[in-house]
């Protein structure tokens, strides 16, 4: 198992104080240190354990970093190798994470006192790769990688798109930006978790801007979905024909063929849940604002996600839009129905 040791703040043999790591291709692995194979996880939730489970499949050994003792024989069970102490990840070549938000992503990376939380950056070796899955804000991942640069560390994102049943089934649509060299270098990682991977870049702020904008644009779809399966249903018709139709002719694309079936069926199981969704609206909105650009359309959306949560429906997948999309149009509906 990766342990912590005084030696994880020595510089790279060979490189220049003054040189910044990103001037030098990206980061360099101290081989006297990597334990090769060994991959740490943080972050592990519904996505975060799908991941890491097809990780341990793939024959790498899974350092899952978790806060909770409770969950440490489940993880077990799955393959993979739990700890309470960040510090077993520190030796680790490359580190994931799959976390909530911006808070919890800088919480890992600059450590918390408070919890007795030492930071990756301050613990990794120089020339480990911190590899960072979650959805988070550009300026906050542009944060991170400064950070992990001055300690002679990688920074990669890589964001997903896709939910955990794609996550299980390895069909996750990867973005990935940073150094050429540590994209290079989690290339074999990334690709057994995904069926597809878009390099778009340096700049890791560039991945997770992508991928707000593409969540945006799926949540003003499931919205307009929404809202037109409503008018179908006041006037007293079945939906699913409509949506067979459009499906088939002009939206044919992912987002409208599942969650336009998903909103007829009424099926709003927990997935991508409210809370969620509405902290990557705030994000996405936040990132227009800074260019000047609106995005009238998002706030609909938030505004929906807003009522949502206020009627109860937080544990409810983005798909209960459609619920309340329905509500609004005065139909009697039921905020139980969950079947996938």
């Amino acid at each position: 198992m990766c342990k912590n040791d005084s030696s994880s703040t020595l510089v790279l043999a060979g490189a220049s104080d003054a040189e910044p790591i990103e001037q030098r291709g990206g980061s360099r692995l101290n081989p006297r240190r990597s334990m090769q194979g060994e991959i740490g996880f943080v972050g592990l939730g519904n996505m975060g354990t799908a991941m890491a489970v097809n990780l341990a499949a793939a024959g790498h050994r899974v350092i899952a970093y978790v806060r909770r003792p409770d969950k440490i024989n489940r993880l077990t069970a799955l393959g993979l190798n739990p700890t309470t102490d960040i510090s077993h990840l520190f030796d680790c070549e490359i580190v994931i994470s799959m976390l909530p938000d911006d808070a919890a992503v800088h919480d890992v990376v600059f450590g918390r006192a408070d919890l007795g939380l030492d930071g990756l950056a301050f613990g990794l070796m120089p020339g480990a790769i911190h590899l960072s899955m979650s959805t988070i804000s550009s300026s906050a991942a542009s944060d991170l990688a400064s950070e992990h640069a001055r300690y002679g560390q990688g920074y990669v994102a890589a964001p997903v798109f896709g939910n955990p049943d794609a996550a299980k089934a390895r069909q996750l649509f990867i973005i990935a930006a940073g150094a050429a060299a540590d994209v290079e270098r989690c290339r074999p990682v990334i690709d057994s978790l995904g069926q597809r991977t878009f390099v778009v870049g340096a700049d890791p702020g560039h991945a997770n801007l992508i991928k707000l904008l593409g969540n945006m644009m799926t949540a003003t779809a499931i919205e307009m979905l929404a809202e037109v399966v409503a008018v179908l249903l006041r006037r007293g018709l079945d939906p699913k024909p409509f949506v067979d139709i459009l499906t088939s002719t002009m939206f044919g694309g992912r987002a409208h063929q599942i969650y336009g079936d998903k909103i007829v069926r009424q099926s709003y199981a927990p997935g991508f849940v409210m809370p969620l969704v509405l902290k990557d609206v705030r994000l996405a909105l936040a990132e227009a604002e800074k260019a000047g650009a609106p995005m009238p359309s998002v706030g609909v959306v938030r505004d929906r996600l807003i009522t949502g949560i206020s009627r109860g429906y937080a544990d409810l997948d983005w798909t209960a839009l459609g619920l309340i999309a329905a509500e609004e149009a005065g139909l009697s509906v039921s905020p139980l129905v969950t079947v996938n």
